[in-house]
């Protein structure tokens, strides 16, 4: 309006109203607009984090396969006394140096002609390396690892915790939830493979898939895959209670279908990392709770068992029910009500020591607790044949 501009007359009423339902309107626009935005954003963050993740993975793996490639010779006898492998603590005893130089001597017929082969695979990794670093600064706008690792770091630790905290909440949850946390945890194996609590997580979602299924194979896939899991983790991180514990579950699980003297050698190995699991973290009611398990089934081994454990092992296990009932009611004691399997258990001690007034009075305690498991459902059809004898 220039300076002769008539101002405008003010809005009637019903003009006012019909101005601010317009304003309104805009407004609202604009806030889902601003929403909208807001996860789109949230959605390119965690998108750039898998893909960094994907790529910090493949650089890895590239290298070790390169460190590999510069001792290729070195070779190991398979023989199982002298295996790697946590299972086996028995040296192997004297080696037959013959069978070292033949090795040793085909070992050298092959330098040549492996050493040139690396040569050329060596350039071409350099040039794969290459390649990945230009998408990865490419892809999303992404900071070059080189200028500010901090904020890659920050942002796969950030959808590291958001998975974690998922991947609990399904555990705890139906058989639903848990099926969709081990699918969840798969599904990011690519980008968290490497890290602790990732692993862990993902062998105790192999032990709710081996707890959901029926098909005995397949049971014993889901056991294997994730101890394999943590056979790795292990070499890793010695140090953590969680790998410890859960390698000795699926230990167990494995056996379940095996013979006797594997069953009893499965035994041997859930007992040492279920103990060094409770030297790591001695206020945890569930380890006591396995510990307990574990007492109460070698105390009750039958005389097949223990025939073969004294012909198979010098020193063979041992354990008793007083044993299993003092680490069931230290479960007790850490965690009151911690699982209506565990008041069975304890039940079924003091009835075989010959208490029957306090074996009625758990079996009443265990009555009073909710069954939210398989375990504790197998809990309750024990408990009723309890009560009817």
């Amino acid at each position: 309006a220039g300076d002769g501009a008539v101002p405008s007359p003010l809005l009637r009423q019903d003009e006012q109203l019909e101005l601010l339902e317009r304003l309104d309107f805009v407004l609202k626009n604009v806030m889902e607009l601003r929403k909208e935005v807001e996860e789109l954003r949230n959605s390119l963050q965690h998108l750039a984090v898998e893909i960094v993740g994907e790529v910090r993975n493949h650089l890895e793996e590239t290298q070790r396969v390169a460190r590999r490639r510069k001792v290729p010779f070195f070779r190991d006898r398979s023989d199982s006394t002298g295996s790697s492998s946590i299972y086996f603590t028995a040296s192997s005893g004297n080696i037959n140096t013959d069978d070292g130089e033949s090795e040793g001597g085909y070992t050298t017929a092959n330098a040549e002609s492996d050493y040139d082969r690396e040569s050329e695979r060596e350039s071409e990794d350099e040039v794969s390396c290459d390649t990945v670093r230009t998408v990865r600064r490419d892809s999303l706008d992404l900071v070059p690892e080189d200028e500010n690792p901090l904020v890659v770091d920050s942002l796969l630790e950030e959808g590291l915790g958001q998975l974690l905290e998922q991947a609990d909440r399904l555990h705890s949850g139906d058989e639903q939830d848990r099926r969709e946390g081990f699918q969840l945890l798969l599904n990011n194996k690519l980008a968290y493979a490497g890290q602790r609590e990732f692993l862990w997580r993902l062998a105790r979602a192999h032990c709710d898939m081996w707890e959901l299924t029926e098909d005995a194979d397949e049971r014993r896939s889901y056991a294997t895959g994730g101890k394999e899991e943590l056979e790795l983790a292990l070499q890793k991180w010695d140090q953590s209670a969680e790998c410890h514990q859960w390698f000795a579950i699926l230990c167990g699980q494995v056996s379940e279908q095996e013979s006797i003297p594997k069953r009893i050698q499965a035994g041997y190995v859930f007992k040492e990392h279920i103990d060094k699991a409770i030297a790591l973290k001695p206020q945890d009611p569930q380890l006591y709770y396995l510990l307990g398990r574990w007492c109460y089934q070698v105390a009750h081994l039958g005389w097949l068992e223990k025939r073969t454990v004294s012909a198979l092992f010098e020193a063979p296990p041992t354990a008793t029910v007083e044993d299993a009932l003092q680490n069931f009611l230290r479960v007790e004691e850490l965690s009151p009500g911690f699982s209506k399997a565990g008041r069975v258990y304890i039940a079924k001690c003091y009835r075989d020591l010959g208490n029957a007034s306090a074996a009625v009075l758990w079996m009443d305690l265990a009555s009073e607790l909710p069954g939210s498991t398989k375990e504790d459902a197998e809990s309750e059809k024990e408990l009723q044949e309890m009560r009817s004898v």
